[in-house]
């Protein structure tokens, strides 16, 4: 029972499998829920969300959150795109993408934290504000236009390079890739984990999320911390827009990295980290994120409308949260 308690996430995603196995063998009859294809795609299609997710986990155990990294996707997958296609070498243009939006998310991510932290104002605002001003950004930069990657080869390897998976083929019989971006998000959930687990920075941030006021009478700069947290979610948010970039080829600033904030937060929440702050682990998101591809996945295989995507989303958050109370008045 005491693994169950502390384990729930990985339970749920658990029983979540076996539900989804049952619902292909009795209904589809498809096979799908155990081809290796359909299950690297979930793993490939969400570890964009992922990195996002594993950024926004340190945010919130701080005791912040962030509406805008969706629009700020968006914003960094076209300057990155526009940095592209200045003239240059294959090579050179594509290190320039990657710096550019990677850099361009940490800055970002920085003043977010600066606004918020010395700015004193309240996270949810500061960032709705960005919500709404990141994609109009992208919009102006590019006149509403959808931008196209110059590089044919390299850049596109980011996303849709990997490596072969032992006795997997796909279905036009070619070796299975597990891509690039599973790795990348699996590594940086590595070291997120130990940052927040092993590090004096990972037990300050908990400090400061738990009770900031304690925590600033032990001599922590809150403040300070807060900002690094916002900084690391904008680098996250940098690479999964160059990433995204890369799977697409381009980028298109009305719809890349739409309610991308939505699926962080909720893989955070499902993974059990408290909203009030203090509380979380950066696998349970891992895991939150994996639960939210297969319930995705099951409703694309059903057929249902995709417009009813959301509100499955949205009644999965209200139970997560109610779960936490539950828990909460309990202990």
């Amino acid at each position: 029972m005491k693994f169950l308690k502390n384990n729930q996430a990985l339970v749920a995603l658990a029983a979540m499998y076996i539900i989804y196995v049952l619902i292909d063998v009795i209904f589809w009859k498809k096979g799908v829920a155990t081809d290796p294809q359909n299950l690297r795609n979930i793993l490939s299609q969400n570890s964009y969300t992922g990195i996002i997710a594993v950024g926004m986990t340190l945010v919130i155990i701080g005791g912040g959150i962030d509406l805008s990294v969706g629009s700020l996707m968006g914003l960094l997958g076209v300057l990155s795109i526009l940095a592209l296609n200045k003239p240059a070498d294959d090579p050179a243009k594509t290190i320039a993408a990657i710096v550019v939006g990677i850099g361009a998310g940490a800055l970002i991510g920085f003043a977010n934290g600066v606004i918020i932290t010395w700015g004193k104002i309240a996270p949810f605002v500061a960032t709705l504000a960005g919500l709404v001003g990141f994609r109009s950004l992208a919009l102006a930069l590019t006149d509403a236009r959808s931008l196209t990657a110059s590089s044919k080869d390299l850049y596109p390897g980011l996303a849709q390079g990997g490596i072969p998976i032992p006795g997997a083929v796909d279905a036009a019989g070619r070796p299975l890739l597990a891509h690039w971006p599973i790795f990348i998000f699996l590594i940086i959930a590595a070291i997120s984990s130990w940052i927040l687990n092993r590090s004096v920075y990972g037990r300050r941030l908990i400090a400061v999320g738990a009770n900031e006021t304690a925590a600033i009478y032990s001599g922590i700069r809150s403040n300070q911390i807060k900002v690094v947290a916002y900084t690391i979610l904008g680098i996250c948010t940098g690479i999964a827009a160059v990433l995204q970039g890369s799977r697409l080829t381009g980028a298109d600033p009305a719809s890349l990295g739409q309610i991308v904030e939505l699926d962080a937060i909720a893989a955070v929440v499902i993974g059990g980290t408290s909203l009030n702050g203090g509380k979380g682990q950066i696998w349970s998101t891992v895991i939150g994120v994996l639960i939210l591809g297969l319930i995705s996945n099951i409703l694309v295989i059903s057929s249902i409308n995709p417009n009813w995507q959301g509100c499955v989303k949205g009644v999965i958050i209200l139970l997560a949260v109610l779960i936490q109370r539950g828990q909460k008045s309990t202990s």
